[in-house]
């Protein structure tokens, strides 16, 4: 098997790069942390849950993330109106890299 040379290589092509794409941001993989441990969740209740974000930041992530097809956004015809958010099928296939995340944070945290 021939080595590989890096002068030959993109990281750009890579799956990784892809997938590092879609997950940063400062708040993104918060976002999905919150939709696979709570599943449906209001826009409030997300917001009080991380604190600190902002309502316009909040907003904008979401709808990156909505294009993204990574989260679902349902809303009700109703006043006030009614929001709530969700992994869609392809978010949820993150779960098990967001739960190794977790279980190596809980192992090496000091």
């Amino acid at each position: 098997m021939a080595e590989r040379c890096i002068g030959n290589e993109n990281l750009g092509e890579t799956g990784f790069s892809y997938t590092l794409s879609l997950i940063n941001g400062k708040y993104k993989m918060t976002i999905l942390y919150t939709l696979m441990e709570f599943g449906v969740v209001r826009f409030n209740e997300m917001q009080r849950y991380i604190g600190g974000i902002s309502y316009k930041t909040l907003s904008a992530t979401l709808k990156q993330l909505e294009a993204d097809q990574l989260v679902h956004r349902e809303e009700y015809p109703q006043i006030p109106p009614k929001v709530e958010y969700s992994l869609t099928e392809r978010g949820r296939s993150l779960i098990p890299i967001l739960d190794a995340m977790c279980a190596w944070g809980d192992e090496h945290r000091l």
